[in-house]
């Protein structure tokens, strides 16, 4: 006969507020099986735990109930305190009176009491028909995977491989350095983007425990904590990067026309182009979908022979690369090439995206002169389309009045109702650069409200204004585009208490950052869950900010959530020190609370292998018919397998058939 201990946590006054505890206390005393019944202040603290190890130290009880708060944080703190007390930390269950009770039922404390009872109930009664299990483990490969190469990826990739790991970094783009690569100054301390960014690429590509593979990108992902097995699609270049020096001059020669994504599409590049000046590795790239085919020289065809001069008509990029990586003969796969890659934890760095302003059709954004403040950022940058000079997309004419709008798809329940946290710092930065380089500007910036919270922030703020900056309290409604390529911003001040026109040159955008269709597509992929913003979600917004339901697998950056630099690069650290525990421990636990198999039940039907999300189920010879075998690093005991077997021949442990129905009864015949 099992003998029970139940102990009940008022969580200070967040259970105790809603429920009367002591009437849960005496109620679990009248329960079957329990022998001790107490409470606590906070039984998660050691001196509640110590009140459990003490019952279970003197032989009062051999199986727990805890009912407190969410099993999600505070489970392992209790299966550890029994594991201390030397009894086997399975023999434990919890009753979550917190958040599935007092915090849902705060006005009715009667009812909220009475539920508290039946979950404890239903706790006592699983408890007794627990059973004892063991943990197992599997070894650990050493290597780390780190999917994005912005700042985030770059952060973390480094601190893993200075750990001594092995390190893969995967970045869709043929250059590392993400966003942050198309900044031109940072602030509060307006240094140089690239000054600040090149370095640490340079350390990334030149160290000797990170693997770059750039121009990549994740197609599948298979495996679990310790034995991923992640797939690779390496993009086909149709440059031999082995022979390029990334010279450029396949780019200046290329005559093709194609909108430069580094510079968000303000100016041209050719078919043939280096991502950006600064690029690691800095590799020229064939752009397949523009090409020309140039002097008619298609990919994977002998060139055509010049009846002038008898020599082959090779095309522009051929002829200008002096290190023969351009050959346009060679039969190029165009699928590029798939690799396997086996790793131990991984760490996602995907990044995010603007919205582009054709979203918004209030602010005109068929005019050339409304551009997002990305786009204002490469105006102003020394190598962006312009060369840092600021003028207007319209005329090249050099702009008098701009006008900046921010929370334009941000704070805003047609869009994204979140704010993106960064906007009213890099539209301050950029009003600020401009003043200090053209003091005749007129600079007008239109805010719900300025959000200013980091280090030093507000003080940059403060000075802006100091500048002669207008700062107006009210998002416009609209824009007017005048004849003369001129836009007439609407709005209200709601600290002059009316309507206000400005009449601009030039209108910036502050648009809302969001996660890439591309991550969004690679969170399938990991089983990854998003939250209600569209981001990453993490297993706990404070207690565990970079982990995921997904063990081994990691958070870091914008991907989780916006964000400015430092934050970035302090969780990318983050995400780094966690991915490298298991590493360092060379082997990971796997919880036993999985499916298993009673070979003489099963039928061998099959049923169960096709059904099984993580591909964990496959049948196998047995005796005189092939029988289902569950691999149980492979399995995460969702119990799908369970409920679909026709002979019964699966069970989930941790939830037994007489652990469930004990469960149901004591519901139905409790309080």
């Amino acid at each position: 006969m099992a003998k029970v201990g139940v102990y009940v946590c008022h969580c200070g006054s967040n259970i105790a507020g809603v429920v009367d505890v002591a009437a849960v206390r005496e109620y679990a005393e009248t329960l079957p099986d329990v022998v001790v019944s107490r409470e606590y202040l906070f039984m998660c603290s050691d001196p509640g735990q110590e009140l459990i190890r003490k019952d279970i130290k003197d032989g009062l009880v051999d199986r727990v109930v805890v009912a407190a708060c969410t099993p999600r944080t505070h489970e392992p703190i209790f299966r550890k305190a029994l594991e201390s007390a030397g009894l086997n930390k399975y023999f434990f269950e919890m009753a979550n009176i917190r958040d599935q009770d007092s915090w849902v039922h705060g006005d009715d404390h009667a009812g909220a009491t009475r539920k508290a009872k039946q979950l404890v109930a239903s706790a006592v009664a699983k408890a007794a028909n627990l059973e004892a299990l063991e943990d197992t483990y599997v070894d650990v490969t050493q290597a780390a995977m780190v999917v994005g190469g912005g700042v985030a990826g770059i952060f973390a990739a480094l601190d893993l491989a200075n750990m001594g790991h092995k390190v893969y970094l995967v970045e869709k783009e043929p250059s590392i350095g993400g966003v942050m690569a198309q900044l031109d100054k940072t602030f509060p301390t307006n240094d140089c983007s690239a000054c600040i960014l090149t370095p640490i690429m340079v350390e990334v590509g030149t160290h000797p425990n990170i693997e770059m593979l750039t121009y990549a990108e994740v197609e599948d992902v298979d495996g679990y904590i310790g034995n991923f097995k992640v797939k690779v699609r390496k993009k086909q270049t149709y440059v031999d990067w082995t022979k390029c020096t990334g010279c450029g001059a396949c780019a200046e020669a290329c005559p093709a026309k194609v909108p430069d994504s580094f510079n968000c599409g303000m100016n041209d590049r050719g078919a043939a182009y280096i991502h950006f000046p600064q690029a690691v590795p800095k590799k020229a790239v064939v752009d397949m979908k523009h090409c020309l085919n140039c002097a008619g020289h298609k990919i994977g065809q002998e060139p055509r022979i010049s009846k002038k001069t008898g020599e082959p008509m090779l095309a522009p990029c051929e002829k200008a690369c002096a290190a023969d990586a351009i050959n346009r003969s060679l039969p190029w796969n165009p699928e590029g090439e798939l690799i396997e890659i086996e790793v131990g934890t991984v760490v996602l760095a995907t990044g995010y995206r603007v919205m582009e302003k054709e979203h918004f059709k209030e602010y005109a954004p068929d005019s050339p002169n409304v551009l997002t403040a990305l786009q204002m950022e490469r105006l102003i940058s020394a190598t962006g389309p312009t060369g840092g000079k600021l003028l207007r997309p319209s005329d090249g004419k050099k702009p008098k009045v701009l006008d900046f709008i921010s929370c334009v798809g941000s704070r805003d329940i047609r869009h994204h109702t979140y704010c993106s946290r960064v906007c009213c710092m890099y539209m301050i930065k950029q009003a600020r650069l401009l003043m200090e380089k053209y003091p005749d500007l007129e600079i007008y910036m239109h805010f719900i409200d300025v959000r200013t919270p980091g280090k030093d922030f507000d003080e940059y703020y403060t000075h802006a204004a100091e500048m002669g900056i207008h700062f107006i309290k009210g998002k416009p409604g609209g824009i007017e585009m005048l004849p003369d390529d001129r836009l007439r911003v609407l709005g209200y001040d709601s600290a002059m208490g009316e309507n206000i026109e400005v009449d601009a040159d030039l209108v910036i955008l502050a648009t809302a950052i969001e996660l890439p269709e591309d991550a969004q597509k690679l969170a399938q992929k990991f089983s990854m869950t998003m939250d209600g913003s569209g981001f990453f979600k993490e297993l706990h917004p404070k207690l565990k900010p970079v982990d995921t339901p997904i063990e081994g697998v990691f958070l870091a950056g914008c991907c989780q959530g916006p964000k400015d630099i430092p934050d970035t690069v302090a969780q990318a650290k983050a995400a780094a020190a966690s991915a490298a525990i298991p590493l360092a421990q060379k082997r990971v636990k796997i919880e036993p609370i999985l499916s298993e198999v009673y070979p003489e039940k099963c039928s061998g039907c099959g049923i169960c292998v096709p059904l099984c999300p993580y591909n964990a189920i496959s049948l196998k010879p047995y005796a005189d018919r092939p029988r289902a075998v569950i691999d149980m690093t492979q399995c995460k005991g969702c119990g799908v397998c369970a409920s679909a077997c026709p002979s019964g021949a699966i069970i989930l442990h941790g939830y037994t058939d007489d652990q469930i129905y004990s469960q149901i009864a004591a519901l139905t015949q409790s309080a």
